[in-house]
């Protein structure tokens, strides 16, 4: 099985092992460590709860990350922000407020400010990063060629402050190593020259000491030992994932998965 915690453990001890060290963005984007580096970043989307399992694993193994929580009730979870930080990780906004007002930059912009407040009641934010609001026209990225992200006290997007031809990217959008493909917005153009698709991949790679000196992961909240959840999450990706692509070339399909998608973030 994989995306399980088990499975994400492993994967740290494999980079703990191999003598990587692991740098919080905000940390990186300031003074980036030299040599083997791991930039790990959680998008919690949702499951809050596991991002909260993942976390513990990570402080167990003296590892720190950093997670973006987003505004909606599925990732704003106050206890589990506090915890979290409380833990040593770093906590970034995972903003989508242009998508979410439809283009008005001038209401964007004012809601950008107004969660990033709010999320400073918990952590000093200093990194941000954009939802990719697939059932949205929007590009939340755009908001930052109207605006600028240090006069809101940010230093860096992880999507517009990282060089990705010097720094390997690696995601699991659609549960698996290579799920980028599915991907809307969070696609970024890989040159490194490496592909996985499993777990295990990835860790014989670090073993093997083929996998790159510096690199960025996203690893989403979607990881779970709860052989339910588990698969349940895995038939949903699957299910989301052939839709997606689906959708690109269906506007019916696209429009109907686009409402799908408001009504479940409601």
């Amino acid at each position: 099985m994989d995306h399980t915690i088990k499975a994400y453990k492993a994967l740290l001890q494999a980079f703990v092992g191999a003598g990587y060290q692991f740098q919080k963005f905000e940390d990186y984007l300031v003074s980036p460590l030299a040599g083997k580096v791991v930039i790990m970043r959680h998008d919690v989307d949702e499951k809050a709860e596991n991002a909260l399992k993942m976390a513990k694993v990570e402080y167990d193994l003296g590892v720190v990350s950093t997670y973006f929580f987003r505004i909606v009730k599925q990732s704003d979870k106050p206890d589990v922000i506090r915890e979290i930080a409380s833990m040593g990780h770093a906590v970034g906004y995972h903003y989508e407020d242009l998508s979410l007002a439809e283009g008005d930059f001038e209401k964007a912009i004012e809601s950008f400010e107004r969660n990033l407040t709010y999320f400073r009641q918990y952590y000093p934010v200093k990194v941000v990063c954009m939802h990719g609001s697939t059932s949205s026209k929007f590009d939340n990225r755009l908001l930052w060629e109207r605006y600028n992200l240090s006069d809101y006290g940010i230093l860096g997007e992880p999507y517009l402050s990282l060089n990705f031809d010097e720094i390997f990217y690696m995601t699991d959008t659609g549960y698996a190593w290579d799920g980028g493909k599915y991907a809307i917005r969070d696609v970024v153009v890989n040159n490194h020259g490496l592909h996985f698709h499993s777990t295990k991949q990835v860790v014989e790679c670090i073993k093997s000491e083929s996998f790159p000196k510096q690199s960025m992961i996203l690893a989403h909240t979607l990881w779970s030992d709860n052989l339910l959840q588990w698969v349940w999450l895995h038939a949903r990706e699957l299910l989301r994932n052939n839709v997606k692509r689906t959708a690109r070339k269906n506007g019916i399909v696209a429009k109907a998965y686009n409402g799908l998608v408001k009504l479940y973030w409601k």
